[in-house]
């Protein structure tokens, strides 16, 4: 297995609420968009945006909270007003960070989403990695991770550091001259130590 193309994007440590600004896209489309799904379209675009990887290379998303602030506001609304809009629903589930960044690139090998078992990183690395390491499938495939910053109502919540990030990063079966291989038997523990292991 090796790893290449690995594109991130993470807010200063003075704003951890920021996002990336997108102005490569409408503003319509990215007036709603939350911090998870801006950095999420953020990496995709920087993957992809050398035209070397064909559109319908098949993505998998990873993130151990999704999008946490508007599930949140989501389901206080229900509580409340008994009632969500649809829009407001369709932008809360785990999969709309990764749609939307489809949706802006027009990409068409559709993507898996994974939520990985107790906070155990590398699991889902391999779960990604899975389709490369099966005989006769994937030669290669795109993993996106992306968390966004944990809103002060959960921090009491929160196991281990706050640290909003994102990154893209193309796993393949056939070594490139920019690519390092990844041991399968000692993956980074976090997408901190992912991103410093690979990242030249």
């Amino acid at each position: 297995m090796f790893v290449s193309k690995l594109c991130v994007w993470e807010p200063p440590a003075d704003d951890l609420s920021a996002a990336p600004k997108l102005e490569w896209t409408e503003p319509i489309f990215r007036r709603r968009l939350s911090q998870l799904t801006k950095m999420t379209v953020q990496v995709v675009h920087d993957l992809f945006s050398d035209g070397t990887l064909e559109k319908n290379t098949k993505l998998v998303f990873l993130s151990f909270r999704g999008e946490l602030e508007r599930e949140f506001k989501v389901n206080k609304t229900l509580i409340e007003e008994e009632s969500i809009l649809p829009a407001a629903f369709s932008l809360s589930v785990f999969n709309a960070a990764i749609a939307q960044a489809t949706i802006a690139l027009g990409l068409k090998g559709g993507y898996t989403c994974v939520f990985p078992s107790g906070a155990d990183f590398a699991s889902g690395v391999l779960s990604a990695a899975a389709p490369v390491l099966a005989q006769g499938g994937d030669a290669k495939i795109v993993l996106v991770y992306a968390d966004e910053n944990v809103p002060d109502y959960y921090k009491n919540f929160l196991q281990g550091p706050n640290e909003p990030l994102a990154f893209a990063v193309l796993l393949s079966s056939q070594k490139t001259d920019n690519s390092v291989e990844l041991d399968l038997e000692n993956i980074p523990r976090s997408p901190r130590e992912f991103v410093q292991a690979f990242k030249r």
